[in-house]
């Protein structure tokens, strides 16, 4: 009874702790918002984590940027630090399933009873932070969303005197709340276009919103290889007197897609080749936990920032580096998840990661016909995204989310595809129809690919995995 009593207390104050932070400006459920000095303060952020006593002092933090790839990288890095020994914190979003996964140790989630603490440890300052602002002329927000979450972190983080702390930018670079942190490496994995509304629509704007979170002096890895941002990076680290490593030129990776019958039980492998002169060294035949080309850059990225750690003396051997990338698995992307039909859930939201998702199915997994099932966001480039996948797929499925206000609406979904085709396509409203009508036209040899946005793959996924095919 005491056991059943306690399990209920801990799940009303996990409500309480959700309803305090739904109730904060939320930029990932929110149309339309500007980008700006004003809505995103690093200043705000710094006084929040001044009135907790700044647990970010004195932590060993890598701060990972980009366009995407960048919560890849970051799960790839804080799998290999961890493999090597070292308590490792990794702080991502958006989260799929529950809020606490944005704040792990070692792989592990924040536990739920441990999550409602360090909330109600931050409380008392973003309630008074609220009222102060409310007498400031005009008016000014008290701590937001992801604000609250970035410090409930940090603060996590440092009480569990945890050895590297990850963190991944949650917008752009600049003025992301994560950029009060002073880092031992600062690392951008790629520049494409995405939110350009807030970040600019041309690479080089885009890219000097990401290069905002270099520091002078600290080493910089960068992914990035199209001539307009990378010169951008160049120079901020130029500005800055900062060490630049960079995919093309200081390192390399050659990808080998699986070879299996059917070349699902397989998965992919690496060749990795670091140049720097201070530390050459090689990795041959490395095993990716994480299927795709695209993902095969993202572990070099991340290779070549434990390649910068091991320069400072951090003790990383090269059997952590494989135990690392080859455990490491990270829902949602190229995640699959049912076998017969094959059932793949991706949170490709823009058309770089779109091109990324088809060349991962049509390089590592075969399949007799493939199906689609797609759901995106306001302010994205629909029509970009759709134009590449709609001629990969033999039945196409479109749907809308219903847990974010910035959902597309179904009918402008297909409006919009068939502006490109001029062909009808199958519209669900609801997700749970989506699946539905997938399962019915799939056969065991067919494949399903669920993909759109970060919101789509969380809600799909919990269908899948709760009315598994045939049942």
């Amino acid at each position: 009874m005491a056991s059943h009593l306690r399990t209920d207390r801990d799940a009303a104050q996990m409500d309480d702790a959700l309803r305090f932070l739904n109730g904060r400006i939320d930029y990932e459920r929110s149309c339309g918002f500007s980008y700006g000095a004003r809505e995103f303060k690093l200043a705000r952020m710094r006084e929040l984590l001044t009135r907790i006593e700044e647990p970010d002092r004195g932590l060993a933090i890598l701060h990972v940027a980009g366009t995407k790839g960048k919560g890849s990288t970051s799960a790839m890095v804080a799998s290999v630090l961890t493999a090597a020994g070292f308590r490792t914190g990794l702080f991502t979003s958006p989260h799929l399933e529950r809020v606490e996964e944005r704040i792990a140790i070692d792989g592990q989630p924040c536990p739920s009873s441990e999550f409602v603490e360090l909330l109600q440890r931050l409380a008392p300052a973003v309630e008074t932070m609220d009222r102060e602002g409310l007498e400031r002329t005009p008016p000014e927000p008290g701590p937001t969303y992801f604000e609250i979450t970035t410090a409930m972190a940090l603060l996590r983080f440092a009480d569990a005197k945890v050895d590297a702390a990850v963190l991944e930018v949650g917008l752009g670079g600049r003025l992301d709340s994560t950029n009060v942190c002073q880092p031992l490496v600062s690392v951008i994995t790629s520049i494409s276009f995405d939110h350009t509304r807030q970040l600019g629509d041309t690479l080089e704007a885009i890219a000097r919103e990401k290069a905002g979170i270099i520091k002078a002096g600290v080493p910089v890895v960068s992914g990035v290889t199209d001539p307009e941002p990378r010169e951008v990076i160049r120079h901020t680290c130029r500005e800055g007197g900062c060490r630049l490593v960079e995919l093309g030129v200081d390192f390399d990776v050659s990808y080998r897609p699986p070879h299996g019958v059917d070349r699902s039980p397989d998965l992919g492998k690496i060749d990795f080749r670091y140049r720097a002169p201070d530390n050459p060294h090689e990795f041959s035949g490395v095993v990716l936990g994480l299927l795709g080309p695209h993902q095969a850059a993202n572990a070099a990225v991340a290779l070549a920032t434990l390649a910068q750690l091991r320069g400072m003396g951090w003790e990383i051997p090269e059997a952590a580096v494989r135990e690392g990338l080859a455990r490491l698995a990270w829902p949602a992307r190229v995640e699959l998840i049912a076998r017969r039909p094959t059932v793949v859930i991706d949170a490709a939201h823009n058309v770089a990661s779109v091109e990324a998702l088809i060349g991962a199915l049509h390089e590592s997994l075969s399949a007799r016909r493939r199906l689609l099932v797609f759901a995106t966001t306001q302010e994205k480039d629909i029509a970009g995204m759709l134009r590449h996948l709609l001629g990969q797929f033999d039945h196409v499925i479109l749907t809308q989310y219903l847990d974010n206000p910035r959902a597309v609406p179904v009918a402008e979904l297909a409006a919009a595809a068939t502006a490109l085709t001029g062909q009808s396509y199958q519209v669900c409203p609801r997700p749970s129809e989506a699946w539905d009508a997938a399962r019915s036209l799939a056969g065991p040899e067919d494949l399903i690919c669920v993909t759109g946005s970060f919101f789509i793959a969380a809600q799909m996924r919990r269908e899948v995995l709760a009315r598994p095919y045939g049942r």
